[in-house]
């Protein structure tokens, strides 16, 4: 009987960087929970220790390698299983990681095929947990680097490391890394805690920022909607006032106005006006009546000795005799003449 198990994990970063993430073998217990030891006898074999049902061991050699594409690796010994990790870029920040492991129960748990079955489906669900704290290991790491020691998230609370459930061949191994050194840690403890203070303070200001400007627009919708009901107010209290006028104003006889409300029209009871003799009351000019061009001059006439019509003939040239006074309007109309000026 052999299980079979898939598991296929998005990691936000580039292909490149998530390859040479994934096949540090040996940082696994600092960030896995079950994977208690990854050791190597050389390049390429390896030994390894999971606490899955129980304390599960095996030696591995590597087969199946494409540089950025894919890794794979063989049981010589324990535990008869094997595994292929497939990397498919989406992008240049973006890796589809699929696992495929498949694995033989032990001979001696033949017997217990329930037990077994349920051994298997909490196996799915540590391959499911132990992805996922892989993609939360590349997330925190810096982007362009490919050093699991520069990511926050090892060392977590849940690592085999950190619960202290690392084998004694683990331990030595890691004393032997110059990265695992007291000092480096130390340092690296303290480095870390100053990002994450920085990252704090950096995401309390965009908090802020973000509450500043809910907070402006808060106040700008409360005021403009103080606007409006005060401008509701004023206009109810318009409306109130026009219509107590009206009433008000209801069954009052309206006053008579001197100039519009006559009954000869505007400006028809006004004595003089300057909309000529016709629109007045009173005749300003008697001869109103006549043509304007043709009326005679109303400046009163000189005095004049009375001779009879014989002499008064013989005194007036033939064209004088019959022409008419010039009215004064046409002088006004034309201007004097040049016999006028000239007298």
């Amino acid at each position: 009987m052999m299980g079979e198990h898939h598991v296929t994990v998005l990691v936000p970063d580039s292909v490149k960087n998530v390859y040479a993430l994934f096949t540090h073998f040996h940082d696994f217990p600092k960030y896995m929970r079950f994977v208690q030891e990854v050791t190597y006898y050389d390049p390429q074999r390896s030994h390894w220790v999971v606490q899955v049902g129980g304390k599960q061991e095996w030696d591995a050699v590597n087969e199946n390698w494409i540089p950025e594409r894919q890794v794979g690796w063989r049981s010589i010994k324990g535990l008869q299983n094997r595994g292929t990790v497939k990397f498919t870029s989406l992008g240049p920040d973006q890796t589809l990681v699929d696992v495929f492991i498949s694995h033989i129960p032990p001979m001696g748990i033949v017997g217990r095929i329930a037990e077994w079955l349920g051994i298997d489906s909490h196996f799915q669900t540590i391959l499911e947990k132990e992805m996922q704290n892989f993609t939360r290991m590349v997330e925190e790491a810096p982007r362009g680097t490919a050093d699991p020691m520069l990511s926050h998230y090892l060392f977590h609370q849940e690592s085999a490391f950190t619960r202290g459930k690392t084998t004694e061949r683990q331990r030595t191994s890691m004393k032997d890394d110059p990265m695992m050194s007291p000092e480096h840690l130390r340092e690296r403890e303290k480095k870390v805690a100053n990002e994450r203070e920085e990252e704090k303070r950096e995401s309390e200001f965009k908090q802020a920022g973000v509450d500043l400007k809910r907070q402006q627009m808060q106040d700008a919708t409360r005021m403009q909607y103080e606007a409006l009901q005060r401008q509701r107010v004023a206009d109810l209290q318009e409306s109130h006032e026009k219509r107590e006028k009206e009433k008000q104003q209801e069954g009052i006889k309206h006053e008579l106005d001197p100039v519009r409300d006559t009954i000869g029209g505007r400006n028809a009871s006004m004595e003089r006006t300057a909309f000529g003799d016709q629109d007045a009351r009173h005749e300003r000019f008697p001869q109103h009546q006549e043509g304007p061009m043709t009326a005679r001059s109303l400046r009163p006439q000189k005095a004049e000795m009375p001779v009879s019509a014989a002499d008064e003939k013989a005194e007036m040239p033939a064209s004088a005799a019959d022409e008419k006074a010039e009215s004064q309007w046409k002088n006004l109309i034309r201007g004097r003449s040049l016999e006028d000026e000239t007298r």
